[in-house]
């Protein structure tokens, strides 16, 4: 799905309230998986050990790390839309994240991406995005987050 494109900051409160788009489908593959435990140096056996994994885990499979799912919210984010005119987009953190379901290893996860909130300021616009990240096949979500982003103009 192509992203929508906003002409300026001050034009996201024409979308406030409401699904901005649907992104693509990601793959979180065991390497990537690994690579993250690797950079995190998270290395529980639920996320890096396929066999333990598959013997002890309610899952039967290793899964992903909860923070890896949450780095790809930029990705979904350009994703979903673009915002013209913006000099630097600076994030100030997540007001709200709950992890619903796992990601298991292999699976493709997208996001829903809402405008929740949007406010101008002095050089800037502040909006706080929702993302839903879903599993592909799994009715309910893995992730609910909201993201607070700053754009400067």
């Amino acid at each position: 799905m192509a992203p929508l494109i906003v002409p300026d900051p001050a034009a996201l409160k024409q979308h406030l309230n409401n699904e901005v788009g649907i992104t693509d489908y990601l793959e979180v593959s065991q390497e990537r998986i690994d690579r993250f435990a690797d950079i995190s140096e998270d290395w529980q056996w639920i996320h890096t050990d396929a066999e333990r994994a598959h013997r002890e885990s309610p899952y039967h499979t290793t899964i992903a790390h909860g923070f890896l799912t949450l780095s790809f919210l930029s990705r979904f984010l350009t994703g979903a839309v673009q915002v013209e005119g913006t000099k630097l987009l600076v994030s100030c953190g997540l007001t709200s994240v709950r992890f619903l379901q796992p990601v298991p290893a292999g699976a493709r996860i997208r996001a829903r991406v809402r405008l929740r909130a949007c406010a101008e300021n002095p050089g800037f616009v502040e909006a706080i995005w929702r993302f839903t990240i879903e599993c592909e096949g799994v009715r309910l979500p893995s992730c609910i987050a909201d993201w607070v982003v700053r754009y400067h103009s």
